[in-house]
């Protein structure tokens, strides 16, 4: 299903986003990660099959995609924010919400906020749920350094080093030309990278992460799906093991032969796992 562009304004930024599907079917909202992610990355596979069953809003964060680079410092909090200001601009009362990476620790974030505005919460290969700089360690030796710059700089020049990085998020033998070419696409844009510079200056530090929900997980009340890659060299699978046993209304489900980027690796195991889940209206967990 092609969906349609549209534009709405959150605060002072022009929030880019896609909608598709019937419009009196339950709403779910599609998050994406960071880095050379878009809305269009992610959930490429993913939007059109979940739009059979669903009115799917699939937004760009701001400073990704199509939308306004951040009105101010991009860090979880303000990202949460933002969230709840598109929910409200696009008129969504009570949606599903699924993110991945990055728009999973949002995901997250806003549930423990906003407990009464989500109905059901997917999270893939989830940002939040630990204390360290997740990554691969030649990568997160670099995080937040005077060399994350000139890295990424080079990235967006080479083809060698942007199919590097994403070798590095994906279990390699998962990478596809189409994957590729949508990366390189985001990594075209004029201020590629910017937004995600600043979200790792401001929460990615030698000695940890800002954002880290473990400790309020069991305050938890939505009811929550983990989806995690078991190849997951960013966010170990451990991780979501802990967070599931954590989160009283919870369950998880485990993709073998899978990385970081579930959405892109393993598209219709997302859409198995996710669709009757989002589905059902039985909020007893485990």
């Amino acid at each position: 299903m092609v969906g349609s562009r549209r534009t709405v304004r959150v605060g002072s930024a022009a929030v880019s986003y896609i909608v598709s599907g019937r419009k009196d079917a339950p709403a779910v909202v599609l998050l994406h990660g960071g880095g050379f992610d878009a809305t269009t990355v992610s959930w490429r596979d993913v939007r059109p099959a979940l739009s059979e069953s669903f009115r799917v809003y699939a937004l760009d964060w701001p400073g990704y995609g199509e939308s306004d680079p951040p009105e101010r410092t991009p860090t979880t909090e303000y990202y949460i924010e933002v969230l709840d200001g598109f929910l409200d601009a696009v008129g969504i009362e009570q949606p599903a919400l699924l993110g991945v990476s990055l728009g999973g620790g949002i995901a997250l974030g806003y549930a423990l906020a906003h407990p009464t505005r989500v109905r059901r919460l997917v999270a893939v290969d989830s940002y939040g749920l630990g204390s360290t700089v997740p990554g691969h360690p030649i990568t997160t030796s670099i995080v937040g350094s005077v060399l994350s710059t000139p890295l990424w700089w080079l990235i967006r020049r080479s083809r060698l080093l942007a199919l590097l990085s994403i070798w590095l998020v994906i279990h390699p033998p998962n990478l596809t030309t189409e994957l590729f070419d949508d990366v390189l696409v985001q990594l075209d844009r004029p201020d590629a990278t910017n937004a995600w510079q600043a979200f790792q200056r401001a929460e990615l530090g030698r000695w940890g992460v800002q954002t880290n929900y473990v400790d309020v997980l069991p305050a938890l009340s939505v009811p929550t799906l983990f989806v995690h890659g078991e190849q997951d060299a960013l966010v170990p699978v451990e991780w979501a093991q802990r967070a599931a046993m954590l989160v009283p209304c919870s369950d998880l489900r485990v993709l073998s032969a899978c990385g970081h980027w579930a959405p892109r690796e393993r598209p219709d195991a997302v859409v198995d796992v996710a669709r009757p889940f989002l589905v059902s209206s039985d909020d007893r967990g485990k």
